[in-house]
């Protein structure tokens, strides 16, 4: 059983999901921040959590009562002040440019540089 008290948006995490390949059955976990829950705790309700890989964010919508979940971990626990956390999808994007923009400065430079040159 799922405590639904650790679900609560801005709270991370890990998310153990049984995956069935072939003739086997292993667990696969998914760290990340729980960005929205949604539908309180009725038969239907599901819950949202978001990760970054190599600069890609990542979202999956989990079921709450699904069979295919095996056990939900806490891992860090944080006050948000806002029930539906989908302003981090924008800001981290903009970090994600913000770092490409500080890339991009250095080769202007040399490019300036190089032509400078006799």
């Amino acid at each position: 059983m799922i405590k639904i008290d650790n679900i609560r948006p801005g709270n991370t995490v890990r998310v153990w999901q049984k995956i069935k390949e072939g003739g086997k059955t292993r667990l696969q976990a998914f760290n990340g921040l729980v960005i929205a829950h949604k539908h309180g705790s009725e038969p239907g309700a599901t819950f949202t959590v978001r990760k970054v890989i190599e600069g890609i964010g990542v979202e999956r919508i989990f079921p709450l009562f699904s069979p295919n979940i095996e056990k939900v971990d806490l891992v860090k626990r944080a006050k948000a002040r806002r029930a539906k956390l989908y302003y981090v999808r924008e800001k981290a994007a903009r970090e994600i440019s913000h770092k490409m923009k500080q890339l991009k400065k250095p080769d202007a430079q040399v490019a300036k540089l190089a032509d400078a040159l006799p």
